[in-house]
């Protein structure tokens, strides 16, 4: 494990050059800014960032009586008239409440207007919220937690699980923290991980009281500065499963190679049926969305046709590349197509004009009908199918991958 620590826990040189960097950043914007406090953010102000993380969180901080509409506007002009900022430019980036992206390679700041609160309660919006977890974090942990956290954020990061966006669906960092902190360390989590259940609940401070809905999920991890939330809210059910089987994997062989991005290798998806795709431009989070999409479609095409996926994947650095293993490369000519329950008479009327020239037949409750498939072939299906408009909204280019 020690050798695993010192590939994730950044050196005393890396660590300070990123502190710099952020204090250089916060006080030339601190400068500019008179309606509250610029303040570092994020992993890096919690400790539990890791090696080679450049991005760096800063939150300007304003009094409770600006406006919503005034504060982004306030801090986008505050951030344009920061000279080295000029330079690469002020990206303004869209979401419950806008925030701004500033690139200075090698780092990114994200830069974050929220009122000041005390209290949970007292929030507008969630990322008001986010002081409290950075100092939750802070006093419930010590230098040896914090690097089990990293462990647990490079081992979910390794196998393509850690990330709350829509299209990841994975745990946060903030969750992997809370988690880490409730079990007192990473191996701690790792043992007590294989006896989860779905719906499993993990209240640290013990004042969960239920919660509707649209909060629940496989796994239920509250929120302890904030009683009424789901911080493992947009962990999807297969993340949740994925973690419990790694899991289970690291008992049995507690290997190095679970913290490590696996490279994907096109000889390892020789028997997959493998798309290069072009993603649009726009925000990450919208734009890996729409490849999630357009891969669940394509997935649930095959199904329907009939060449039935056995499992499916993908990875996006830059470009990306789509991968499906299929039961059924060829499937018969015919295949039969499927009418209405026959006690529905009004739909079964409409089915049978529709195919008036062909045999209706039964097959139990339902009325069915021999067609004949336009692609047998799974290669010749898919090349259609990449054609289809719903793909074409989706991504910029797709094509299948010659081997």
């Amino acid at each position: 494990m020690l050798t695993t620590l010192k590939d994730i826990v950044p050196d005393k040189e890396e660590e300070r050059a990123v502190m710099n960097t952020a204090k250089h950043f916060i006080s030339k914007l601190s400068s500019k800014f008179k309606e509250g406090k610029i303040v570092l953010g994020g992993s890096i102000a919690k400790g539990t960032w890791l090696k080679g993380g450049y991005d760096i969180d800063i939150f300007a901080v304003f009094d409770k009586k600006y406006s919503e509409k005034d504060i982004s506007a306030i801090l986008e002009k505050r951030l344009n008239s920061l000279k080295p900022v000029k330079i690469s430019g002020v990206r303004k980036v869209h979401g419950s409440r806008d925030y701004f992206q500033i690139k200075e390679d090698p780092y990114v700041f994200e830069v974050i207007p929220i009122i000041n609160i005390k209290k949970s309660t007292e929030a507008r919006n969630i990322t008001d919220i986010s002081p409290l977890h950075t100092k939750w974090v802070g006093n419930n942990s010590d230098k040896q937690l914090r690097d089990d956290i990293r462990l647990a954020k490079a081992f979910c990061k390794a196998n393509n699980i850690y990330g709350a966006e829509s299209y990841i669906k994975g745990f946060s960092g903030y969750t992997l923290e809370v988690l880490t902190i409730y079990y007192g360390s990473f191996l701690r989590l790792i043992n007590n991980a294989i006896k989860w259940k779905k719906g499993q609940v993990i209240d640290i401070a013990k004042h969960y009281n239920g919660l509707n809905e649209s909060k629940r999920g496989p796994l239920i991890v509250i929120d302890p500065v904030q009683y009424n939330r789901n911080v493992a809210a947009a962990l999807s059910e297969k993340k949740f499963e994925i973690f419990i089987e790694l899991a289970k994997k690291f008992i049995r062989n507690p290997d190095k190679c679970f913290f490590e991005r696996k490279k994907i290798e096109l000889e390892d998806l020789k028997d997959a049926i493998v798309l290069t795709v072009v993603p649009l431009k726009g925000k990450e989070d919208i734009v890996g969305s729409k490849l999630i999409k357009a891969l669940e479609f394509i997935e649930k095409r095959l199904d329907e046709e009939g060449f039935e996926v056995e499992s499916s994947d993908w990875d996006w650095n830059g470009k990306a590349l789509f991968w499906f293993y299929v039961k059924n490369k060829k499937l018969p000519k015919k295949y039969k197509h499927y009418g209405p329950p026959i006690k529905e008479e009004a739909h079964l009327n409409i089915f049978r004009e529709k195919y008036k020239n062909k045999k209706l037949k039964r097959e139990g409750a339902r009325v069915y009908v021999d067609l004949d498939r336009k692609c047998t072939d799974v290669h010749d299906f898919m090349k259609e199918l990449i054609k289809h408009p719903y793909i074409k909204e989706k991504v910029k280019e797709i094509k299948i991958l010659k081997k």
